[in-house]
């Protein structure tokens, strides 16, 4: 016999698609936490790239004044990624240039996304 729309449900027909939306759900619940955490993680090394490039302007501008790079860099960034931070300063003559390396923290344990530098050169004032 053929299914018509307006015949009414058994019974058992209910019972076996009472918990298919759930079971559904769970299978795709893998698949957003992966999205969020990647979404997350993007944020995270777009934020240290920014931070990375506050750090060597700030390192230039110190070292420029010759009162030393790698304090500056490290009070430029946030707390939290004070401890990643190094600069290096290179130059000479009328202008430096430092650049800043911050660590990109990561959303996943055990995961390395290295470290994002930039570089800043400001002239020497004499």
């Amino acid at each position: 016999m053929a299914y018509r729309s307006d015949m009414p449900h058994r019974q058992g027909d209910r019972r076996r698609d009472r918990g298919q939306v759930a079971i559904e759900y769970l299978g795709f619940l893998p698949v957003l936490l992966i999205v969020a955490m990647a979404g997350v993680q993007l944020g995270l090394i777009a934020y240290t790239a920014q931070q990375a490039g506050t750090a060597a302007r700030a390192g230039a501008r110190s070292s420029s004044l010759d009162q030393g790079a790698q304090a500056a860099c490290a009070a430029a960034v946030s707390s939290w990624l004070a401890g990643g931070t190094s600069c290096g300063t290179s130059g000479g003559g009328d202008e430096v240039t430092v650049t800043a390396r911050v660590d990109i923290p990561s959303v996943v344990p055990g995961w390395d996304f290295g470290s994002a530098g930039r570089s800043a050169t400001m002239p020497v004032d004499h």
